[in-house]
Order: structure tokens, then C-alpha cells, then sequence
């Protein structure tokens, strides 16, 4: 079913929209948006990053706080080798090209998962980001980049395990919330609502432990389709939730 786009709309005038302190999407479909269209699936990443770029504008004029999305998982070195190069460049074009933007818009960037495999100029640039993006006080654009959960929950872990070995930490003080600030993203809200694109229903070890009470929404287009009608469809899906986090009675807002 298709939609018209709705450009410019003031949140105060849709009711039904419920914005999320945090939201997650895993960007999937551009290989198969590349496909359909008898292209390479190079130009569907291409189309992908400018899909993004409006996710991000989308996020800022509907006041969502936080964003976090699946770049590229760890699981992706299985790819080609090509197409893990061009998706590399393409992270290298877009911090070239936007960097400037997002700091004139506020948005703070941060980068989770292993550095591990990367190549030092790629991690300079990472570091570049976060450091020139750092004091920003507005959305905080998250990018889950050559990351996977179990490797994040094994991770925090060790770092547990470490200060119990040191004798800084006892095994009773491990608590949810010592997790919790062990992982990558630590001092972020959990996401509330978490979507993917391409119509695959599955978390594919995005944010396991955050996602805990998260809302999840699955869209049949693919990420390159994405755009502020779907944005506004996912919000108002978002809001018929009942959330109750284990208990009988939604919570009141």
C-alpha cells in the first residue's frame, strides 16, 4: 500500500504519535532495493546513507532523544571483501560530508562496537567524530558499527570478571544495572522501540540486552524506501502499544 508523503508535520498536530526517548533501527534491505532494480547493491548502500541522513533529520524535528542504528555487524566480514571496502568509504564520505551539519544541528555522534580489524585511518576518523561532536547537547545519533551484542554482553563480561580478579568488585555487587554500564552503551537509555526494514523479523543480535522491554515494529520496504511517511506510521504504531513491562496496567504518562 502506498502513502503520499507528509512533509513539515508538527508533532503538536498529530495526537497520535507517541516519540520514543530512544529508538533502533537495523537498516536492512539495500541489497535486495539494488537488486530489484537491476543495480548493483553498491548504489542501494549509496541509497541507504541518504536514507539515513533523513532518518537523522526525521529524528531531530520530532524530538526523539536518541537513535541507534546497525551499520554493520561483526558478523558482516563474511561479505565480500569489496563490498566491506565500499561500505568503509561510504562511512568515510559521510562523516566528510556531514560532519559540519550535524554539528551545526547539535547532534552528537557515537560509535559502538569493537575497533577491532579496523584500520587505524578508519579509527583516527572515529575518534575524529566523537571528539568534534562530543559537547553537542541535542540528538545523539548512536552508529552500532562492526558490532554484535553477544560480543558486547562477552565483553562487559570480562571487564566484570577483571575487577573481581583485581579485588575491586565482589560477585554480589554484578547487578543488572553494573552491566548495564559495562556495555558499549553505557549512560544511554535503553531503546524503547526498536524497527527493521525489508520484512526479515528477526533482531539479528542488535542491542540484546537493551532491547529487553523494547517495542518492535518490522516494515516490508526495504531501507533505501524509508521516509518520513514510514517514520510517522511507526510512531503511530508505537503509540497503540500497551507497554507494561511485566505488570497487569500499562503505565500512565
Amino acid at each position: 500500500m502506498s502513502i503520499d508523503p507528509v512533509m513539515n508535520v508538527e508533532v503538536a498536530q498529530r495526537p497520535r504519535l507517541r516519540i520514543p526517548t530512544h529508538l533502533g533501527v537495523i537498516m536492512d534491505g539495500n541489497g535486495r532495493w539494488a537488486k530489484a532494480r537491476g543495480k548493483r547493491r553498491t548504489e542501494g548502500h549509496i541509497e541507504g546513507v541518504k536514507a539515513l541522513r533523513n532518518l537523522v533529520e526525521y529524528c531531530i524535528n520530532y524530538g526523539v532523544g536518541h537513535v541507534t542504528v546497525f551499520s554493520f555487524s561483526s558478523e558482516n566480514w563474511a561479505r565480500p571483501k569489496d563490498e566491506i571496502s565500499f561500505i568503509f568509504n561510504l562511512l568515510r564520505r559521510f562523516v566528510a560530508s556531514d560532519l559540519q551539519k550535524l554539528i551545526r544541528n547539535n547532534v552528537r555522534v557515537r560509535i559502538i562496537g569493537s575497533r577491532d580489524g579496523l584500520e587505524p585511518s578508519l579509527i583516527r576518523l572515529i575518534d575524529d567524530v566523537e571528539a568534534k561532536t562530543a559537547a553537542n547537547s541535542g540528538l545523539v545519533l548512536v552508529v552500532a558499527f562492526n558490532y554484535g551484542g553477544k560480543a558486547e554482553i562477552a565483553d562487559a563480561a570480562r571487564h566484570l570478571a577483571r575487577e573481581v580478579a583485581a579485588g575491586r568488585l565482589s560477585p554480589e555487587d554484578i547487578t543488572e544495572e553494573r552491566i548495564s554500564s559495562s556495555l558499549y552503551t553505557a549512560g544511554l537509555p535503553d531503546p524503547e522501540l526498536i524497527i527493521r526494514t525489508s520484512g526479515e523479523q528477526r533482531i539479528s543480535n542488535f542491542l540484546l540486552w537493551q532491547s529487553a522491554y523494547a517495542e518492535f515494529v518490522f516494515l516490508e520496504e526495504n531501507w533505501p524506501d524509508f521516509n518520513e511517511s514510514s517514520f510517522i506510521k511507526v510512531l503511530e504504531t508505537f503509540a497503540q502499544r500497551d507497554r507494561r513491562f511485566g505488570g497487569i496496567e500499562a503505565a500512565q504518562s
